[in-house]
């Protein structure tokens, strides 16, 4: 039975507490005013009061605060809805969220059977009790949890609930189901802005950039008739941002900016932020300098200044990158995503000196992806000792990916001693991936040891180890066009290939021999120059070259790292045909203009 109604002076004593709520600042001062709501009878008699105390105890910063509240719910002989509610609340919000889900199971599994006979009744599920379970499921990425909460939802009969269901579609996105989230969109007879944030963001930062993409220029051609009681916000405009950044789609990016301008929230330091990301990963540095500039230093954040620091970074302009990081305000505390920006700044740059001083002087404990920059700085200016000095040095084990970083440190300078060691390391680490494998055989290569080269391969075919295929992707008139290396299958590849011939014969003028140390097989120089001639870059260029006006900039998308003809054959296009073109491969941009690329030949 409920608690009957609190008496006139117990009301005045609620109310007198309540008031001094706001005012809990410590632990000390929550242990007190628990005190007092055990010693006046109020724990007990005034269930709502109790629940809000029990809500600001479990958010409270302290460490002691949550055990504190969970002690107090355990306490309860017949805890509310409310009560439950607060705890799981703190704890989806917890470094443990996972104890979210252990309560909530605990109490009230299974979510509707009734209470045993003498036992106290258990609280009753709600809306917000589901909704504090899911996003404890989506923190811990939990996509099974995710669909037991979905159908303990649909028994309850809840599923109406626009706020809730918007919920479990963030829950499956954050989870990596995003079949599941497009469902639970699909299937909603109602939807609001929300709704449109979470699916967009779920497939934008997921593995469908392209769908969320779809997804924004729907809702931004006709929100007045999806939304017609609100209208998209900067939610909307960051996760179409991110989906644009992934693709390196930049004239969808300048789309997403326009239609920012449009409703007001171009200028939101958010959507400045990702702008500044979605623009220098889009190949466009001189517009995310631009927006960061145009931003008031009194609303930059260090968002903002991580984000323009790896722009500079891996655009090549790593001197540009130290200059902003030693001018960031003293208000704004660099943090690890600071530091490695920079230093990777340094380390596409060979700014050895300036590296260890960052390295150095770092004010947060740098961890393995630190490490693994200075180590990448070291090793590519040949400082192989001391690059491998600090891995022995760290004070962790070095992992599977510091010991790749390495053995490309060994490939780029030809020390088959110290590939040797790291392939082994890698095989110890139960590394049997293509790139260990491709980098030791082109170690032994470069040495013409074609004994040790077919040796590995042989290994990669008895461990079904297959060697991922170089593609690139260039952007005309809003479409993407990927190419493979020797591709024929798109449907303008002979006017491409003559446009190649074009490009050999116009750079030959200018100097051009292929590079044939490039292609690492055994086989004739004939053929080593007819399989540089149609890597994938190429093709990609010489596709924008016959598909867009002159002077206009040609931008190329590629999975792995340029290899070294593609660069020299870049620049001399830049130059032969007066074009700008920036290639961004798996590590950085390369920009190259008049015979000359950003990266300065070091990369």
């Amino acid at each position: 039975m409920p608690p009957p109604p609190p008496s006139t002076a117990a009301a005045a004593a609620a109310q007198q507490l309540e008031s001094l709520l706001p005012r809990l600042a410590t632990l000390s001062h929550h242990e007190q005013f628990h005190a007092r709501l055990l010693t006046s009878g109020l724990l007990g008699s005034h269930p709502p009061l109790r629940a809000r105390f029990l809500d600001r105890l479990a958010l409270s910063p302290h460490a002691a605060a949550l055990p504190h509240a969970l002690c107090l719910l355990r306490s309860l002989p017949s805890p509310a809805t409310n009560d439950l509610n607060a705890a799981l609340r703190g704890l989806a919000a917890s470094p443990q969220p996972a104890r979210c889900l252990l309560l909530l199971a605990g109490r009230l599994h299974p979510a509707t059977a009734p209470a045993p006979a003498g036992a106290p009744p258990r609280p009753r599920l709600d809306a917000l009790s589901l909704s504090f379970a899911l996003k404890a499921t989506a923190r811990c990425s939990d996509a099974f949890a995710t669909l037991q909460l979905h159908a303990i939802l649909v028994r309850l009969g809840v599923a109406a609930d626009v706020r809730l269901m918007t919920t479990l579609l963030d829950s499956y996105a954050k989870c990596g189901d995003l079949p599941s989230a497009r469902k639970v969109f699909d299937e909603m007879p109602v939807r609001d802005v929300a709704t449109w944030n979470a699916l967009l963001a779920g497939l934008a930062q997921g593995t469908e950039p392209d769908l969320a993409l779809a997804l924004f220029h729907r809702l931004a051609g006709s929100y007045r008739e999806l939304l017609p009681r609100e209208e998209p916000n900067e939610v909307t405009v960051v996760a179409a941002l991110s989906a644009c950044a992934q693709l390196g789609a930049l004239q969808d990016g300048l789309g997403v900016h326009d239609f920012a301008r449009k409703i007001g929230t171009a200028n939101n330091v958010r959507v400045c932020n990702s702008l500044i990301d979605m623009y220098s990963k889009c190949g466009s540095l001189s517009r995310a300098l631009e927006v960061f500039h145009s931003m008031k230093l009194e609303d930059r954040t260090l968002v903002s200044y991580n984000a323009t620091i790896q722009a500079l970074s891996t655009h090549g302009h790593g001197a540009d990158a130290l200059k902003l990081f030693d001018e960031m305000p003293s208000w704004i505390e660099p943090d690890e995503v600071t530091y490695l920006a920079v230093l990777g700044g340094c380390n596409h740059a060979g700014l050895v000196n300036d590296g260890r001083r960052v390295f150095d002087s770092m004010r947060v404990p740098p961890n393995m992806k630190h490490y693994g920059t200075v180590v990448d700085l070291l090793g590519r200016a040949g400082h192989l000792d001391e690059a491998h000095d600090m891995i022995m040095r760290m004070p962790f084990p070095a992992d599977i990916v510091l010991w790749q970083t390495m053995l490309g440190a060994a490939k780029m300078h030809g020390n088959v001693e110290l590939a040797e060691l790291a392939a082994t390391k890698l095989a110890e680490l139960g590394s049997n991936v293509d790139g260990d494998y491709v980098l030791l055989s082109n170690v032994y290569a470069s040495k013409a040891w074609w004994a040790d080269v077919g040796r590995v391969r042989d290994a990669m075919r008895s461990n079904d180890v297959r060697k991922v295929p170089g593609f690139s992707y260039t952007e005309i008139d809003g479409v993407m066009h990927k190419f493979i290396n020797g591709d024929k299958e798109h449907h303008r590849w002979r006017e491409i290939y003559r446009a190649l011939d074009d490009i050999v014969s116009r750079i030959s003028e200018l100097g051009y021999e292929p590079e044939t140390s490039n292609v690492l097989h055994d086989i004739g120089e004939e053929e080593k120059q007819h399989a540089l001639c149609y890597h994938s870059e190429k093709l990609a260029i010489a596709f924008g070259l016959i598909s867009t006006p002159p002077g206009e900039t040609i931008r190329v998308i590629k999975n792995l790292r340029i290899c070294g003809d593609c660069h020299v054959v870049a620049k001399l296009i830049s130059k032969a045909y007066g074009r700008a073109i920036i290639i961004r491969d798996r590590a950085r941009f390369h920009q190259f203009e008049d015979g000359q690329c950003s990266c300065r030949d070091y990369w």
